[in-house]
């Protein structure tokens, strides 16, 4: 069916437009046009406000739908995470695995490339957090399992990175040497430093050798301070990197966003992620973390000594506080939850935009930013 949508503003993944239409011809997008450029076979389908746009894209998702991918490493666990996000407007996503055992990140990747050879929608890779990280900023990740990165680890990342699309890796260079980040980017391997009290010396050292992200900015990591900028100061200063930001008013003051958009050098971006745990989509009070227990209190996640264990958070959410808290443009916004993120992937196919003549994931948000329903 050939639909023209209008009564809604577009944003195609760069500009917001207004007074236009969007036109569908089945599930394939056609175009953007003027109200009375409308082609004749095209049936208007008239939407009551709010914002189209592309599906979001989330490159830090660790569980949904009642299940933690660290639990349920297997197509059957993807499917349900992917199918809760779905219901919440994300349409393209990297599992994300937790620091763990070598055997439970070989069952990860063996299960990512089944889901995606099985076309599960929205599984476009993984991500790999930990566990070459820093005890020093462990956050939730468990200590015991935390360790250097050996000879045998850069050896299967390297095998992972050709048979997956996309690769995120998260390290700290207390735990990898600059020669081992060179060889896994050189890879297509998407390496993010983060869970580190790095100086900013040694980011910038990893960023020169191929790093190109950083894990959920602020969170986990050496601060900002007047003589010693860390990976804070080395994230926001270096115009290549891209940073990931869990803009939940929880794990980052709006303050210290707002100064982070205003600050952040081009053409890397600041984007949004949930680091959603398996609370999306379901309303379980409390699930477990290698053994340990992870309360759900008041939209916040914690374990059980206050720790802060990844977010209760969907992108919907996280737009509204940028754009209403936060004053933060709705065009930069929502860049930030489609193709900002879709810039930091290896291979992001349509993620995150709309392409003529390509398959569409548009969704529709209300006035409030609330996700709607997929288009």
């Amino acid at each position: 069916m050939k639909r023209a949508l209008t009564g809604a503003d577009i944003f195609d993944g760069r500009h917001l437009h207004t007074g236009k239409a969007l036109l569908l011809d089945g599930g394939i997008f056609r175009g953007i046009v003027a109200l009375d450029a409308v082609p004749a076979d095209f049936k208007e389908e008239a939407l009551p406000g709010g914002t189209i746009l592309p599906g979001f894209v989330d490159l830090q998702v660790n569980g949904g739908g009642g299940v933690m991918f660290n639990d349920k490493t297997s197509p059957d666990g993807l499917r349900v995470i992917a199918e809760a996000h779905a219901t919440t407007g994300t349409r393209a996503l990297l599992p994300t695995l937790i620091t763990d055992t070598p055997a439970r990140t070989r069952a990860a990747v063996d299960a990512v490339e089944a889901a995606i050879r099985d076309k599960i929608p929205g599984i476009i890779g993984i991500h790999l957090e930990g566990p070459h990280l820093s005890i020093a900023r462990k956050g939730a990740h468990d200590p015991a399992l935390i360790r250097p990165m050996t000879d045998a680890d850069e050896t299967f990342l390297l095998q992972t990175a050709q048979r997956l699309p996309n690769v995120m890796l998260t390290v700290a260079p207390e735990n990898v040497t600059s020669a081992q980040i060179a060889r896994l980017s050189q890879a297509g391997v998407i390496v993010s430093l983060g869970h580190t009290d790095c100086t900013m010396a040694e980011a910038e050292a990893a960023f020169d050798v191929g790093a190109r992200c950083v894990t959920h900015l602020f969170n986990a990591m050496s601060q900002m301070g007047n003589r010693e900028p860390g990976l804070v100061g080395a994230a926001l200063d270096t115009a290549a990197v891209s940073a990931g930001l869990i803009a939940d008013d929880i794990h980052v003051h709006p303050a210290s966003m707002r100064v982070a958009l205003l600050s952040k050098q081009g053409p890397g971006t600041i984007f949004l992620v949930t680091d959603a745990m398996s609370t999306v989509g379901s309303d379980i009070r409390e699930l477990k973390l290698n053994g340990r227990r992870i309360l759900r209190q008041h939209g916040r996640l914690t374990l059980e000594d206050g720790t802060l264990a990844g977010a209760d958070l969907e992108l919907s959410r996280a737009l509204s506080i940028l754009v209403h808290k936060m004053g933060v443009p709705k065009e930069q916004a929502f860049a930030m939850a489609t193709s900002s993120p879709a810039q930091v992937l290896s291979r992001p196919g349509m993620a995150g935009r709309f392409a003529e003549n390509e398959a569409s994931s548009a969704i529709l948000l209300d006035e409030r930013l609330k996700y709607l329903r997929g288009l």
